[in-house]
């Protein structure tokens, strides 16, 4: 007895959208319906098969697998393109995104099919009343919005719904509909042709002549995966989808009867939106990190936003200049076509924000000036070229602090300072990489006595050290200490004659790690 309905942990609903012809459709669209059917074709083992092919060359018996000689023995007339798989891809991709006006929840299946888990979503589409097999609820009429919005660009979409995504595909695939798993045939479980020859051998062609059996007996003799791949077709046992997108934590969206014609409009709906999922953030105590928007034109296509601030922010003013640097900095202008149907914000990342009070006196807020600073620089200038300098737990001298992006950067830590009256010990300008020198020192390993640094020679008067850093040992090759990172430094601050202050090393112990080293000068002060 089929028992899935009793026994589904989870009652979820899922949507399948089966693209059979897109490689061909795909064809079309860029260059217009050829005069006589064609098919797209690839090479294997030296032979060229047919990968692909339009509704014509199915309707006269060729598919995929054919030899291209055979095909044309068979239809002469028959045009070949070249398969171009990534491009295939590439499209379901974008036509993935469209879909996600119906849910943010959509995977793409590989080669020609898409996922939606549509739970909880389909209360916007209201059933036909008219129609008899439209159903209780919006599932179906969601699922032909979605067969006619595919159609309207050029793609002809096969779409079943079930409880698990394994059995909607596949009843999607077969052109059937949901209560009939048992009439699949057993090719749709996925397995190896032999296994698929072996159910035959054994007179179980459909789904529904495995599902009365015995699971242990079937798990013994075609393996443990055929049982499990049987149970998710019947509803049994589910998998979750992977979005092509992660869920935001908060998602707030607004649809129209009639679309918006006009940016100022929309971006006026985004702003409104963020002031809904801010009193979501302010209940968790919590403030957006990056933002997440998507714009729907009624004709299919997408338009996405992202901002990201430099700390957790409710700003509803600081979201609005945020928004408006994004807009400008587009390389493409927002564009409403026929209008915006479906507007979505999502808070994709969320830290904890606790209220904060100024002085009854009053007062600014300098630090939340200065972030929104940065989170305004960031997002007009690009994130990577808004840089903090971090400081690292390192005493390696060029890697004590490390350029993260501003929004990136962690809360900042105290720096090293000298006691008072000394000098610095760490030069205020380094050189990366460190420049060569020449030195004359008055023994080998000595502090250096005179150097030539840029053609210019610089007589040392008053030096201090030498400040020995060794290697870090697990830099080191074989335990050895020569290899990548593997030489001692001898650090010298020295002045020369005109008052100017350097920083140069020896990179290796004389006669122990080199028998000549090198010298180096690694900074300025100033």
């Amino acid at each position: 007895m089929n028992s899935a309905s009793k026994t589904s942990p989870k009652h979820r609903r899922t949507l399948a959208l089966f693209l059979p012809f897109l490689p061909s459709e795909r064809i079309i669209r860029a260059h217009g319906q050829p005069e006589a059917p064609f098919a797209l074709t690839e090479k294997q083992r030296g032979a060229v098969i047919i990968a692909a092919a339009d509704r014509q060359a199915v309707a006269l018996g060729l598919g995929v697998g054919m030899k291209l000689a055979d095909a044309r023995a068979r239809v002469p007339e028959l045009l070949a393109f070249e398969h171009d798989p990534l491009a295939d891809a590439a499209l379901l991709d974008r036509l993935a995104s469209a879909c996600e006006r119906y849910t943010p929840m959509v995977a793409v299946a590989p080669p020609y099919a898409l996922i939606l888990d549509i739970t909880g979503a389909t209360h916007f589409f209201a059933p036909d009343a008219a129609d008899p097999d439209s159903g209780k609820s919006g599932e179906v009429a969601a699922a032909r919005d979605a067969e006619d919005m595919l159609d309207n660009v050029g793609y002809s979409a096969y779409w079943a719904l079930a409880g698990t995504a394994d059995a909607a595909l596949a009843l999607a695939r077969h052109g059937l509909q949901e209560g009939a798993e048992g009439q699949l045939p057993v090719s749709a479980l996925d397995m190896d042709s032999k296994t698929h020859q072996a159910l035959e051998r054994a007179g179980l062609y459909h789904i529904g002549d495995l599902a009365e059996r015995p699971r242990a007996g079937l798990a013994a003799r075609f393996g443990t995966e055929l049982v499990l791949r049987l149970d998710r077709l019947l509803g049994i046992e589910d998998r979750p989808i992977n979005p092509i997108r992660s869920i935001g934590n908060i998602v707030t969206e607004q649809r129209f009867a009639e679309p918006l014609t006009h940016i100022d409009a929309a971006l006026h709906v985004l702003e409104e939106l963020f002031v809904a999922a801010s009193k979501q953030l302010e209940d968790r105590g919590q403030g957006a990190r990056m933002i997440r928007m998507i714009l729907f034109r009624c004709d299919g296509d997408v338009a996405r936003l992202g901002i990201e601030t430099g700390a957790a922010t409710r700003d509803a003013a600081l979201f609005k200049r945020l928004l408006r640097e994004r807009i400008d900095t587009l390389n493409d202008e927002l564009n409403p076509g026929f209008g915006y149907d479906l507007i979505r914000l999502s808070i994709v990342a969320a830290e904890p924000l606790a209220v904060k009070q100024l002085r009854l006196e009053g007062g600014q807020d300098n630090q939340g000036d200065a972030i929104a600073l940065v989170s305004q620089l960031s997002t007009r200038l690009g994130r990577d070229n808004v840089q903090k300098f971090q400081p690292t737990d390192s005493h390696i001298p060029e890697q004590g602090l490390l350029a993260l992006p501003a929004l990136d950067a962690p809360a900042p830590l105290p720096w090293e300072m000298p006691p008072s009256g000394n000098p610095p010990m760490r030069p205020l300008h380094m050189f990366d990489p460190p420049q060569r020198v020449q030195v004359l020192a008055a023994v080998p390993d000595g502090p250096p006595y005179r150097f030539t640094w840029r053609r210019k020679v610089h007589q040392v008067i008053r030096y201090e050290g030498p400040e020995r850093i060794a290697s870090e040992w697990w830099q080191r090759k074989d335990g050895q200490q020569h290899g990548k990172g593997g030489l001692t430094r001898d650090y010298y601050r020295v002045e020369d004659a005109k008052g100017r202050r350097y920083w140069l090393f020896r990179h290796g112990l004389y006669g122990e790690e080199k028998a000549n080293p090198n010298w180096y000068v690694h900074g300025l002060f100033a």
